[in-house]
């Protein structure tokens, strides 16, 4: 198996499983419940076999187990037990974990095993809603921590990605049903975070529209070529990082003057630097949304 990193610190632990690194010390004291490594100074660290147990045990305590019962199983019981009590309830973070597993490991027959499982109890819409929306949430946090590097999260997110290219093939052959208006989804110039544009891609063909899907990092220019080629157009973008704080009001303005004067067309926009454009340049034809699920409900 082809790992990257396959040692953790005790911070690292904490950030994986949200469990924190004094909790992680008195389970490991009292119950001995992982077995770490020491250095020559005493600085504990971690293999992937203590972090998939950590994560294993952090689902049967949520799940109701005391700590101190769990601290009287073995490696193989606790898998077991995780394993039989997996239900609608704890599916969620079972997965996710999993998926953790996986990424650490690039471990792709483990993502398709558990992305597998999930779809004989759920839809595509739910596992993408349920778990692949809180893993990427978490993802982030693990990217600006250290925890992950950029390898692990372009392993998953490609994995991810091919899941909704697959699902939107299915969508995308079928003829639109609502015609009153096509959606252009778009990424600023310089963004390149586009899973949750795709999935609004899928979303939006799953409503009955018609999608024109451009992708990342577009210039604002080339819109221009859409504008006289439809009455009405919804232009979708997903500002995670681009454009930046100080220059988020100005690109506004632009496709304002630009794309939207004097026609039917609006600007739909979603994602964290929505936050920083000024309440001036929100109006009916420019909107905000807070998630994925509010701009879907709002069609």
């Amino acid at each position: 198996m082809n790992n990257v990193k396959n040692v953790f610190s005790i911070k690292d632990l904490e950030n994986l499983s949200g469990i924190k690194a004094h909790t992680i010390r008195i389970w490991e004291k009292r119950y001995n419940v992982l077995k770490p490594m020491r250095s020559d100074t005493n600085i504990r660290s971690y293999d992937i076999k203590n972090l998939q147990k950590l994560l294993n045990i952090v689902l049967l305590h949520n799940y109701g187990y005391k700590i101190s019962k769990i601290g009287t199983l073995g490696h193989e019981e606790i898998n077991k037990l995780a394993s039989e009590i997996i239900s609608e309830k704890s599916a969620k973070n079972h997965a996710i974990s999993t998926f953790k597993i996986a990424m650490m490991n690039f471990d792709q027959s483990l993502f398709f095993n558990t992305y597998n499982q999930l779809l004989n109890e759920k839809s595509f819409r739910e596992v993408f809603y349920t778990v692949f929306i809180p893993l990427m949430q978490e993802l982030g946090y693990l990217w600006q921590t250290e925890t992950i590097s950029p390898a692990h999260e372009h392993f998953i997110t490609y994995l991810i990605k091919q899941k909704l290219l697959i699902n939107t093939e299915k969508v995308q052959i079928l003829e639109p049903t609502k015609t009153d208006k096509v959606f252009v989804l778009f990424l600023p110039l310089n963004e390149v975070h586009e899973l949750g544009l795709m999935y609004l891609n899928y979303e939006i063909l799953l409503k009955g529209y018609q999608t024109i899907y451009l992708g990342e990092s577009i210039p604002t220019e080339s819109l221009l070529d859409l504008v006289n080629s439809f009455e009405k157009i919804s232009f979708v973008s997903y500002l995670t990082v681009e454009p930046n704080q100080e220059e988020i009001d100005n690109y506004i303005e632009n496709i304002q003057n630009q794309i939207l004067k004097d026609n039917n067309h609006e600007l739909l926009l979603l994602g964290r630097m929505t936050q920083f454009i000024s309440s001036k340049y929100k109006s009916e034809k420019t909107k905000l949304f807070n998630s994925i699920e509010e701009l879907s409900n709002s069609l």
